[in-house]
Protein backbone atom coordinates (compact mmCIF):
# COMPACT_ATOMS: atom_id res chain seq x y z
CA UNK A 1 0.00 0.00 0.00
CA UNK A 2 1.31 3.40 -1.16
CA UNK A 3 1.40 6.53 0.84
CA UNK A 4 -0.90 9.00 1.28
CA UNK A 5 -0.69 12.37 -0.23
CA UNK A 6 -2.80 14.96 1.27
CA UNK A 7 -3.15 17.92 -0.76
CA UNK A 8 -5.57 20.86 -1.40
CA UNK A 9 -8.49 20.26 -3.77
CA UNK A 10 -8.26 21.42 -7.46
CA UNK A 11 -11.19 21.58 -9.68
CA UNK A 12 -10.35 18.62 -11.53
CA UNK A 13 -11.03 16.68 -8.27
CA UNK A 14 -14.86 18.29 -7.97
CA UNK A 15 -16.45 14.97 -9.44
CA UNK A 16 -14.51 12.55 -7.53
CA UNK A 17 -15.26 14.41 -4.16
CA UNK A 18 -18.72 14.38 -4.73
CA UNK A 19 -18.73 10.48 -5.58
CA UNK A 20 -17.12 9.86 -2.33
CA UNK A 21 -19.13 12.29 -0.07
CA UNK A 22 -22.22 10.54 -1.48
CA UNK A 23 -20.70 7.00 -1.01
CA UNK A 24 -19.48 7.56 2.50
CA UNK A 25 -22.48 9.39 3.43
CA UNK A 26 -25.06 6.91 1.38
CA UNK A 27 -27.09 10.48 -0.06
CA UNK A 28 -26.46 13.49 -1.43
CA UNK A 29 -27.04 16.04 0.96
CA UNK A 30 -23.23 16.44 2.21
CA UNK A 31 -22.16 16.98 -1.56
CA UNK A 32 -25.05 19.55 -1.93
CA UNK A 33 -23.75 21.25 0.70
CA UNK A 34 -19.93 21.17 -0.56
CA UNK A 35 -21.20 22.32 -3.92
CA UNK A 36 -23.23 24.78 -2.30
CA UNK A 37 -20.27 26.06 -0.22
CA UNK A 38 -17.46 26.34 -3.04
CA UNK A 39 -20.43 28.17 -5.30
CA UNK A 40 -20.62 30.93 -2.24
CA UNK A 41 -17.16 31.55 -1.93
CA UNK A 42 -17.60 30.03 1.65
CA UNK A 43 -14.52 27.69 1.74
CA UNK A 44 -11.66 28.19 3.76
CA UNK A 45 -9.93 25.70 3.34
CA UNK A 46 -10.74 22.21 1.51
CA UNK A 47 -8.16 19.18 1.67
CA UNK A 48 -8.44 15.51 -0.01
CA UNK A 49 -6.43 12.80 0.73
CA UNK A 50 -5.38 10.81 -2.49
CA UNK A 51 -3.40 7.66 -2.89
CA UNK A 52 -2.47 5.17 -5.93
CA UNK A 53 -4.03 8.33 -7.57
CA UNK A 54 -7.31 8.26 -6.01
CA UNK A 55 -9.26 10.48 -3.98
CA UNK A 56 -9.87 8.36 -0.56
CA UNK A 57 -10.79 11.50 2.10
CA UNK A 58 -12.08 14.29 1.62
CA UNK A 59 -12.20 17.53 4.57
CA UNK A 60 -13.62 21.38 3.98
CA UNK A 61 -13.72 24.00 6.61
CA UNK A 62 -16.37 26.98 5.67
CA UNK A 63 -16.20 30.60 7.37
CA UNK A 64 -18.36 30.91 10.39
CA UNK A 65 -18.97 34.15 11.82
CA UNK A 66 -19.41 34.96 15.98
CA UNK A 67 -21.81 37.90 16.79
CA UNK A 68 -20.24 38.53 20.11
CA UNK A 69 -20.56 41.53 22.11
CA UNK A 70 -17.18 43.10 21.45
CA UNK A 71 -18.24 42.62 17.74
CA UNK A 72 -17.56 40.00 15.24
CA UNK A 73 -15.39 37.73 14.81
CA UNK A 74 -13.92 35.01 12.08
CA UNK A 75 -14.40 31.24 13.15
CA UNK A 76 -14.27 27.99 10.86
CA UNK A 77 -16.34 25.27 10.34
CA UNK A 78 -15.48 21.54 9.81
CA UNK A 79 -18.39 20.22 7.58
CA UNK A 80 -17.46 18.01 6.24
CA UNK A 81 -15.13 15.02 6.59
CA UNK A 82 -15.30 12.00 4.99
CA UNK A 83 -13.38 8.58 3.95
CA UNK A 84 -13.62 6.20 1.40
CA UNK A 85 -16.06 3.25 3.36
CA UNK A 86 -13.50 1.09 2.03
CA UNK A 87 -10.72 2.89 3.44
CA UNK A 88 -12.02 3.61 7.07
CA UNK A 89 -10.03 2.85 9.33
CA UNK A 90 -6.65 3.51 7.83
CA UNK A 91 -6.23 6.76 9.82
CA UNK A 92 -7.24 8.70 6.75
CA UNK A 93 -9.60 10.39 8.48
CA UNK A 94 -7.43 11.44 11.23
CA UNK A 95 -4.41 12.78 8.91
CA UNK A 96 -6.81 15.34 7.33
CA UNK A 97 -7.92 16.53 10.46
CA UNK A 98 -4.32 16.98 12.01
CA UNK A 99 -2.88 18.31 8.34
CA UNK A 100 -5.78 20.71 7.98
CA UNK A 101 -5.47 21.99 11.60
CA UNK A 102 -1.62 22.62 11.11
CA UNK A 103 -3.12 24.96 8.04
CA UNK A 104 -5.94 26.64 9.63
CA UNK A 105 -3.10 27.17 12.69
CA UNK A 106 -0.45 28.55 10.38
CA UNK A 107 -3.30 30.68 8.36
CA UNK A 108 -4.22 32.06 11.94
CA UNK A 109 -7.75 31.19 12.35
CA UNK A 110 -8.22 30.65 15.96
CA UNK A 111 -11.45 28.64 16.21
CA UNK A 112 -13.08 25.58 14.99
CA UNK A 113 -16.54 24.53 15.35
CA UNK A 114 -18.13 21.06 14.75
CA UNK A 115 -20.82 19.14 15.24
CA UNK A 116 -20.31 15.57 15.32
CA UNK A 117 -19.17 12.56 17.95
CA UNK A 118 -17.69 13.97 20.83
CA UNK A 119 -15.57 10.92 21.01
CA UNK A 120 -13.95 10.62 17.83
CA UNK A 121 -13.45 14.76 17.78
CA UNK A 122 -12.31 15.23 21.13
CA UNK A 123 -9.09 13.18 19.80
CA UNK A 124 -8.56 16.28 18.09
CA UNK A 125 -8.96 19.18 20.77
CA UNK A 126 -12.65 19.63 20.37
CA UNK A 127 -14.76 20.10 23.27
CA UNK A 128 -18.73 20.75 24.14
CA UNK A 129 -17.33 22.47 26.61
CA UNK A 130 -15.89 25.12 25.02
CA UNK A 131 -18.41 25.40 22.66
CA UNK A 132 -21.28 25.78 25.27
CA UNK A 133 -21.20 29.42 25.33
CA UNK A 134 -22.05 29.73 21.92
CA UNK A 135 -25.81 30.84 20.71
CA UNK A 136 -26.18 28.12 17.74
CA UNK A 137 -29.05 26.78 15.67
CA UNK A 138 -27.13 23.18 16.64
CA UNK A 139 -26.42 23.67 20.29
CA UNK A 140 -25.81 20.53 21.95
CA UNK A 141 -23.56 18.14 23.05
CA UNK A 142 -22.08 17.51 19.43
CA UNK A 143 -21.85 21.10 19.09
CA UNK A 144 -18.15 21.45 19.82
CA UNK A 145 -14.95 23.79 19.42
CA UNK A 146 -11.33 23.80 19.49
CA UNK A 147 -9.60 27.20 20.13
CA UNK A 148 -6.61 28.82 20.53
CA UNK A 149 -4.98 32.80 21.00
CA UNK A 150 -7.93 35.21 20.98
CA UNK A 151 -11.16 33.42 20.02
CA UNK A 152 -13.90 34.31 21.16
CA UNK A 153 -15.62 32.41 24.08
CA UNK A 154 -19.61 33.48 23.44
CA UNK A 155 -21.17 34.90 20.95
CA UNK A 156 -24.10 33.85 18.10
CA UNK A 157 -22.27 31.19 15.50
CA UNK A 158 -23.48 32.62 12.28
CA UNK A 159 -23.13 29.35 9.62
CA UNK A 160 -22.70 29.99 5.97
CA UNK A 161 -26.28 30.30 3.86
CA UNK A 162 -25.68 26.55 2.49
CA UNK A 163 -26.16 24.71 5.92
CA UNK A 164 -29.78 26.90 5.87
CA UNK A 165 -32.29 23.76 5.78
CA UNK A 166 -29.88 21.13 7.29
CA UNK A 167 -30.07 21.17 11.10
Amino acid sequence: MSAVILRAVEATDHEAVDALLRRAFEGGAEAELTNRLRQDSDVVLELVAERDGTVRGHILFSRLKVEATDGTHFAVALAPVAVDPDHQREGIGAALIEEAHLRLERDRECLSVVLGDPAYYGRFGYSHERAAGFDSDYQCEALQARASGEAPLAGRLIYPRAFRGLG
